[in-house]
């Protein structure tokens, strides 16, 4: 068992987050526990950062994403299972985000005319100019995000999640 001490200090030695006051705790957590939760909270900041910035176009983290992956296929178009692979974040509503998608003129969907099951969606001009709108706001966003890391400081952060 690890002394008080040494909670204690880990407690008073964060200096940007203190975990157990953002969860209104006054115990030490476990290092384990606090390193899990001390993710999860750091996740919420970055998903509720890039989410306020992607507002102002009026797309969710999910949809910027799926924009993202058809850009990344150079004029190919996608079916939903590969938009779904490649998402960040994994979801079963990959269709109604297109449906979204398409209601405000960013992606089209071309049904095969042989096998409608077959789907492919395809990012418009229209999606791709506010895409490339998106990407400045996004590079200001990260680059606040990560300002107080080094080149090293991000490739050890790298390193270490690749553990998990």
């Amino acid at each position: 068992m690890k002394s008080s001490n040494t909670y204690i200090c880990i407690y008073n030695c964060c200096k940007y987050m203190n975990v157990e006051g953002r969860i209104k705790t006054n115990d030490p957590l476990p290092l384990k526990q606090r390193s899990i939760i001390h993710l999860m909270l750091i996740n919420n900041d970055i998903n509720e950062r890039i989410n306020h910035a992607l507002k102002e176009f009026g797309v969710s983290l999910q949809q910027f994403n799926v924009l993202r992956i058809l850009r990344g296929r150079k004029g190919s178009p996608a079916n939903l299972s590969t938009l779904n692979e490649r998402m960040v974040t994994k979801m079963s509503n990959t269709t109604r985000l297109v449906d979204k998608l398409i209601l405000k003129g960013f992606v089209n969907r071309i049904i095969c005319p042989t096998n409608r099951r077959k789907v492919e969606i395809s990012i418009t001009s229209k999606g791709k100019k506010i895409l490339k709108e998106m990407d400045v706001v996004m590079q200001n966003v990260e680059d606040d995000l990560v300002k107080n890391f080094s080149t090293k400081d991000l490739e050890l952060l790298n390193q270490l999640l690749n553990k998990f």
